[in-house]
């Protein structure tokens, strides 16, 4: 079970409780924010907003405006906007009273609370009545509000200060090679038993610039990992520049286990939660690395890269709970690219702000700030999930009812209305009961064995 030791001394403690506080603040407002990307479309379009509220539960301040009441509650887990109207009446008619079956009087409960909330007056201000186009866009508008905050955050990050790159100019040089633990590139302290490092072997000494290897120009050392790791015991050619001077040299990478890792970086596991590694080329050095800022040209794919590793992380999710559930109730390490509650991002919050190893107060405001564009990432991916209640669910819905209208017009036959949602509602409670007890899944097991940033 892995130890959260957590701060040692008073003035830690003060930089923990900052940094949980700054997340914490940081997750209201982006909550906040994303009920504004669909309270304002919904006013936009006419409908009567009652209440705008930042969580769930006890409200604990509310204050009105207009119409509409805006108030915080004390769960800070999420939040909503109350539209009137949001179901329409059984077949455009009346309301029906009484049902048989426990669905369907859920489904009528439901359908009688959004029509008991419309007013004289409100019949033309109710969500059911507007046009395709205009449900999904209040209905996209907090994702995309999520999205524009973490396009924001990383423009930035990219821009202002770069992200780190392992160049191609090494920075350490194997002596040797201790196969039992090949993936550490510098090993100084060497035995009889250990053979030389093809680095070293080679003549390669640190500050070397790798131009090329076998005619391909190099970039990064992520390109000259590449290409050694599938040349294992054959003979390449690098083309080195040592102090404006090139010169040519013959290595021979050894065929070793290294770890497999993903295209970010990252070290994949196997399902027992062991590094995955496979047969590959070692040559015993290591890139230097530096932070290079990067040009505005370069912010979509870089954007793009994020979002996708985002999106991998929340579509697996379920498969990845396996892995949780076996941490939490286990010894096996958290997965470093797995999902988390807001207990364990107040905890990595609380580590960055309090652990001296993360540099000085402008390393950590920048991990922070990038913490949360992360976060405002991960709640346009979740809400754009095509299930109820979820944001994506009420686009789904709006759209096949675009479809089912186009469908019957294509055909002669009359508009068949506003889809009724009210069928979904039990997949809705499903969903909604199996995302409470992956929360407190989550919860627990970022309080028992928590993910570190750092062993």
């Amino acid at each position: 079970m892995t130890c959260f030791t957590g701060p040692t001394s008073g003035m830690d403690y003060v930089l923990y409780l900052i940094g949980v506080l700054i997340v914490v603040l940081g997750v209201g407002a982006s909550i906040a924010l994303h009920e504004i990307g669909h309270l304002v479309p919904a006013k936009k379009f006419g409908v009567r907003v009652p209440q705008y509220m930042v969580g769930f539960g006890p409200t604990i301040w509310s204050t009105k405006r207009g119409e509409t009441e805006y108030g915080i509650k004390a769960i800070p887990l999420g939040g909503y906007i109350r539209m009137i109207g949001m179901f329409p009446p059984r077949n455009g008619e009346g309301i029906r009273v009484s049902s048989t079956g426990r669905f369907t009087q859920l489904r009528d409960e439901a359908r009688n609370q959004s029509m008991s909330e419309i007013l004289p007056g409100d019949e033309e201000r109710v969500f059911y009545k507007l046009s395709v186009p205009k449900k999904v866009a209040i209905m996209m508008g907090g994702p995309l509000m999520n999205l524009l905050i973490a396009a924001v955050v990383f423009t930035g990050l990219f821009t202002l200060h770069g992200i780190t790159i392992n160049t191609a100019k090494l920075d350490s040089v194997s002596q040797c090679v201790d196969i039992s633990q090949a993936a550490q590139s510098t090993k100084t302290t060497c035995t009889a038993d250990m053979p030389i490092a093809p680095a070293n072997a080679a003549g390669l000494k640190p500050g070397d610039q790798i131009v090329s290897i076998n005619g391909t120009t190099l970039a990064t050392w992520d390109d000259a990992r590449g290409v050694i790791r599938a040349n294992a015991g054959k003979p390449i050619s690098l083309v080195v520049r040592t102090n404006g001077v090139e010169r040519t040299v013959t290595a021979t990478p050894m065929a070793v286990q290294l770890p497999v890792y993903d295209r970010y970086g990252l070290p994949l596991k196997n399902d027992d939660g062991t590094i995955r590694t496979e047969l590959a080329g070692f040559l015993g050095a290591a890139g230097t690395p530096e932070v290079q800022r990067q040009p505005l040209t370069a912010v979509p794919g870089l954007f793009g890269d994020q979002l996708r590793q985002t999106a991998g992380v929340i579509l697996n999710i379920p498969q990845k709970m396996v892995g949780v559930a076996k941490a939490a109730f286990g010894d096996q390490e958290r997965d470093l690219n797995g999902p988390v509650s807001v207990v364990g991002v107040g905890r990595v919050a609380g580590e960055v702000a309090s652990d001296k190893a993360f540099g000085d107060a402008g390393d950590k405001a920048l991990i922070l700030v990038a913490l949360l564009g992360s976060l405002n990432m991960a709640l346009f991916v979740f809400n754009m999930v095509p299930l109820l209640p979820l944001d994506g669910g009420h686009v789904a819905g709006a759209l096949w009812e675009g479809l089912k209208r186009r469908t019957f017009k294509l055909f002669g036959k009359a508009d068949p209305g506003p889809v009724d949602v009210t069928k979904a509602l039990p997949l809705a409670y499903t969903v909604a009961s199996l995302l409470i007890v992956m929360s407190a899944l989550l919860m627990y097991a970022d309080i028992v064995n928590p993910i570190r940033l750092r062993g």
